[in-house]
Order: structure tokens, then sequence, then C-alpha cells
């Protein structure tokens, strides 16, 4: 390798998991450990100290939150201030908690960035909160379906929603900001997400209010509650609402019928016999 491909920047994302120490892949592992500097964007103070523990270089992105502060200025200096590093030659590695590709702007931001600039950039894949919400709940989302949106999103915009299968909305702490700039919104925005949710749901359907562990001492926190005391529970901002579905799966008129006529045509035609072997 020449002097010049040595000293070529690059960038890789990835992800710590949810749970502290619990969910570091191996392959993350070893880009942490082959980085020249590692950025942090992670959820606690403690997966911070753990990370100084794996490489003498590690840079928080913690700062760059603030009171009253656009979070899009927020993502857009993380992305400034990893792209810097690239641009110096440097092997950069980008460590987000979860997933680095879920609900995380600056990862996506800063690795499309890289590569219009030329430089090798990608991304590793993480245990996000989904996953460990469908373990803690006992949720399969094969069975009935599931639907994922950005709570905000969700008021802002018309979606067609299915009742008949699981329902997400996430970063629901934050619903109706449109500010971008909150630590989390009142009871007031979250009586419009319960108008929006009664249109599909019983104001008696139980909800669940769900956030996964951070620390390997705590437990997963797991709220019910009918859908009409939502606007008034106290909800944190790493809380995911997950609501099971409200009716019974409505069966397409005649389509198993179809598939049953498919399988009995397939039955009556007879299978080739295999070819006879011949000797070499």
């Amino acid at each position: 390798m020449t002097g010049t491909e040595e000293s070529r920047g690059s960038l890789v994302c990835v992800g710590v998991g949810m749970t502290l120490g619990s969910h570091l892949t191996p392959l993350a592992r070893s880009e942490i450990d082959r980085a020249d500097v590692v950025f942090a964007g992670v959820s606690d103070p403690f997966v911070e100290m753990w990370l100084r523990e794996m490489h003498a270089d590690v840079r928080s992105l913690q700062s760059y939150y603030a009171e009253g502060r656009s979070r899009s200025d927020t993502y857009a200096d993380m992305v400034e201030v990893i792209l810097a590093e690239v641009r110096q030659g440097r092997r950069v590695c980008g460590v987000f908690y979860g997933h680095p590709g879920v609900f995380a702007l600056a990862p996506h931001r800063s690795i499309e960035r890289a590569r219009s600039e030329g430089f090798d950039a990608r991304m590793e894949p993480g245990i996000s909160a989904e996953d460990c919400m469908y373990a803690d709940l006992g949720i399969d989302p094969g069975t009935y379906g599931c639907q994922h949106f950005e709570a905000t999103q969700f008021l802002l915009y018309r979606r067609m929603i299915d009742p008949s299968a699981w329902l997400f909305l996430w970063q629901v702490g934050h619903v109706g900001d449109l500010s971008l700039a909150r630590r989390g919104t009142g009871p007031g925005y979250r009586r419009v997400l319960v108008d929006v949710l009664s249109e599909h749901f019983a104001v008696d359907h139980e909800v669940i209010l769900y956030k996964a562990p951070t620390l390997p001492i705590e437990s997963p926190s797991i709220r019910r509650l009918p859908l009409s005391r939502l606007a008034e529970s106290a909800i944190s901002t790493s809380e995911t609402l997950a609501i099971p579905p409200g009716r019974a799966l409505d069966p397409a008129p005649g389509m198993r019928a179809r598939l049953q006529a498919l399988d009995a045509d397939e039955a009556a035609v007879p299978v080739p016999a295999p070819p006879a072997s011949h000797p070499a």
C-alpha cells in the first residue's frame, strides 16, 4: 500500500446495542480497536467510560446537545466534527447506542457526506430498542405484522393505519415538538396524539410504554395502561409506545380459495421421473 493510500481517511459507524457490555458485536469491537479516533454518541456516561477502556482517543458527542438548541443544528455539528477527522486521513469510528442506523440522523448523514467526498464509509448493524422490545414483550412481528412511525410525523401526515397489526410510535416523549429543541412535550401534545389514535382504537384499548434497559443491573420498563390515560402519564424521551392489534385480521375475500385451487392444480401435475444414470 502506498503512503497516499495509507493516509486516506475512512469512516465506519457501529452500534453498541442498548445494554452496556451485553450487545457489542465482535465486528463492532474490532472497528473500535482499529480506529485512530472514536466519536461516541451514546446514551449514558457509563457507556462512555466503558468505551474509554477500549480506546485511548474517545471523543464524546454529547456536548453538542443543549437546552433550547435545535437537534438539527446538533446533528449538523456532529457530522462536521466527524468529517473533519476523516478529511485529515484518519480511520474514524462513530459509536452510537442501539443500532447506528435506527433513529440516528448523524451516522447516516456522516456516511453520506463521506462517500460524496470520495472516502470509504459504511455502517455496521447493532441491537436496537426494537430488537429488545420484541424480546421483552414477547412479540413476533410475523404474527400480525407491524407498523413503525416517528410520533410527531405520525401526527403531521395522513398514514394508512391497520388496527389489526401492531403499531409502534417512536420518540413519543417528544411528540408534537416542531422546534426540535425541547427535552420533551407535555400532556396537551399527548392529548392530540390520543385524539388521532382514538380514530383507530377504543379509548379503553391497552397500550404499552416500553424502555429497554441500558445497564445490566436494570430491567426493562414495561407500563401497561388504557389509551385514555396516555395523555396524563409522564413519559420519558426514551420510551416507545407499543399498541397491540385492536381488531382481528380481516380475511381477503376469495383469496384462500384461490390459493387452494393453485395447490390442487399443482398436485394434479405428474412429477417427472429423474433421468436414468449412465455409467462413466
